[in-house]
């Protein structure tokens, strides 16, 4: 330990060699498993995840991932104790020690934050065989993102394709679970500099560091197809394009650089105006400067991703509410109707509404134990699960 301390001389580099065991000078997302594993295990607010262990892999995957997004600036794969000084990790990791409520660490940590994604992804893997390709990213919000979009997003520009423990290669047009985490990151806070970073490489066709009118044209066109296809009113590229230019002030005329994007305020409204329907249609609905007024309890601006995370951990819960209700609902009125002494039926009928009620009650057992927003409350039950989507990215 005396070595230790003489030899690195601050919290970032000291915090490296401990995790990596002085193996290596950087940290790399499998050196940070038995780190967050230990808060699955002694964090307070997560008490309730200690029976469910099919969900601690999704867990720890999830926070390295978000890790990996904001501190490793550099998108090497490897976090420097430079990248490490610079971020709020040490800082998230401090702040576990006396937060009880494992929620109130939205950086990282935060399982409803966790809930969301991983429900995201649940919906969307349906052959739940640990990825998803480009049909299955289309259904993502409802179709939408463009085809041209998906399509760039799967070419290479802002995925890697990985091996798994086994050293078997990553399927080729396939998204990981932890490449999905940061492009539901990106997608839902288009302001964060990573996200910038995600968009501006998917747009740069031609990999020269800057949007040329042509790329920009070449998005925008499948925007018009889309809305002329729903029949509305569609803005001419033209004048689209002077309004951008108006919104980024590009520092060289005609084309768009890095920096450029990253000095506006207003970077969603220009990447959802090339790719994304949904959103550029309820931009043009609203004031763009309402989001900002949002703040939290102590009065921090919330992120975008902030916002969306609480907004969909409230719809997910309600969701699951009602479906309990209805479940009950329905189990009960087939109980009463089955056992009611009022009823005049023969008892071969009796006998068949009775199966309709176990029926009944077996459908909401299955919904419960496939449902990802129940399966933590029904960990006895599905103990035998094989299934886990951090094997995609092991």
């Amino acid at each position: 330990m005396c070595r230790l301390v003489s030899v690195y001389h601050d919290q970032a580099s000291k915090f490296v060699r401990i995790v990596t065991r002085e193996l290596r000078t950087s940290l790399l997302p499998e050196d940070l498993i038995p780190l967050v594993q230990d808060v699955v295990e002694t964090h307070p607010g997560l008490t309730f995840l200690k029976e469910a262990t099919e969900f601690h892999s999704r867990y720890v995957h999830t926070v390295i991932a978000r890790i990996f997004y904001c501190v490793n600036r550099s998108w090497s794969g490897k976090i420097s104790p430079a990248e490490l000084r610079r971020s709020n990790l040490l800082s998230a990791i401090g702040v576990l020690e006396h937060e009880e409520d494992i929620n109130q660490v939205t950086a990282y940590f935060s399982y409803e934050h966790f809930y969301v994604i991983y429900c995201k992804f649940w919906e969307l893997d349906r052959d739940h065989d640990l990825f998803i390709d480009k049909m299955d990213l289309t259904r993502h919000n409802d179709h939408a993102l463009s085809t041209r979009m998906i399509e760039r997003i799967f070419s290479g520009a802002v995925t890697r394709g990985v091996k798994s423990a086994n050293g078997v290669q990553q399927p080729e047009d396939k998204m990981s679970y932890t490449e999905f985490v940061w492009f539901l990151l990106s997608e839902e806070d288009k302001n964060h500099p990573t996200a910038v970073e995600y968009w501006f490489r998917c747009m740069d066709l031609d990999g020269d560091g800057y949007l040329s009118m042509y790329e920009l044209e070449y998005f925008y066109e499948e925007q018009l197809h889309r809305m002329e296809a729903i029949g509305i009113e569609t803005l001419p590229f033209e004048d689209c394009l002077c309004q951008m230019l108006d919104m980024i002030h590009p520092g060289i005329p005609g084309k768009i650089s890095l920096s450029d994007l990253k000095k506006c305020k207003m970077t969603s409204i220009f990447f959802d105006t090339f790719f994304n329907l949904e959103k550029y249609l309820d931009h043009e609905q609203r004031d763009p400067f309402a989001s900002a007024r949002d703040h939290d309890a102590d009065g921090h601006e919330l992120s975008d991703w902030d916002r969306f995370a609480a907004e969909e951990y409230e719809l997910l819960v309600a969701e699951e509410s009602g479906n309990e209700q209805n479940d009950q609902l329905l189990y009960d009125s087939a109980t009463e109707d089955a056992y009611s002494p009022n009823l005049d039926v023969l008892i071969g009928e009796s006998v068949d509404t009775v199966s309709q009620v176990e029926q009944v009650s077996a459908v909401g057992y299955l919904d419960d134990v496939s449902s990802p927003s129940k399966r933590a409350k029904n960990s006895h039950y599905d103990s035998c699960d094989s299934d886990d989507y951090a094997d995609s990215d092991n």
